[in-house]
């Protein structure tokens, strides 16, 4: 499902984010992203999402040499990725049901069908009773879980998300990666950038680890 083969990414000023950086993500497979601040996650997942181009080597996404996509097909490109971020990204002048419908908005969905992809995600992730609340009424743990209902109410084939419990406690942490194991049985790629050491090493899944952006774990697929 994402494959990169010795990609690297230097920017104009000099710095090399990632260097000679190799793996394969199969579909369905949910994957922890770590490393120090600064390891190169973030870039990574720009390059995933085309916010950023490799300056070197090659990144396949279901088939589709990422080098082949143009500006024009970015959009559609991205709609096929969810991405769940830390701080949530709310709109807090807005009702829960109105956060998780604007990306289908924006994709001109008939509002019928916002309507039951809306409920349906928010169903997901056991927050259908607070359509009509305001973001600003949730605690922490459900704010993160709208986020989550935003980012596959599009029903993407990928779901990207940045450090998405590091503002939660232990007990809301894994109850978000639960969700995250939940998706992933369901036919969606899963990739989470964590520092989370203690929690992700008791899931079971692969790490890819990355240092001074350079792989250092995580070659198999």
């Amino acid at each position: 499902m994402i494959s990169f083969e010795r990609v690297s990414k230097r920017y104009a000023e000099g710095f090399d984010a990632l260097r000679d950086i190799s793996f394969t993500i199969e579909k369905d497979e949910l994957v922890f992203l770590t490393g120090h601040s600064g390891a190169g996650k973030s870039t990574l997942m720009r390059l995933i999402m085309l916010m950023e181009r490799p300056t070197r080597g090659e990144i396949t996404i279901d088939g589709k040499n990422l080098q082949s996509v143009g500006a024009r097909a970015i959009p559609k490109h991205r709609r096929e990725i969810g991405v769940v971020f830390q701080n949530h990204q709310l709109l807090f002048d807005r009702t829960v049901f109105d956060n998780v419908a604007l990306p289908l908005v924006i994709g001109g969905y008939d509002h019928r069908e916002v309507g039951r992809r809306v409920r349906a995600s928010l169903d997901k992730v056991g927050l259908l009773a607070r359509e009509r609340s305001m973001p600003i009424t949730l605690s922490g743990g459900e704010q993160q879980r709208v986020g989550i209902a935003r980012a596959v109410v599009g029903r993407p084939k990928i779901l990207l998300a940045d450090e998405p419990t590091g503002n939660l406690d232990p007990a809301l942490s894994a109850e978000i990666m639960t969700l995250f194991e939940e998706f992933s049985r369901v036919g969606v790629t899963v990739l989470i950038a964590s520092h989370d050491l203690a929690l992700i090493s008791r899931l079971h899944h692969r790490i890819v680890t990355l240092r001074e952006g350079r792989l250092v774990t995580g070659t198999a697929s």
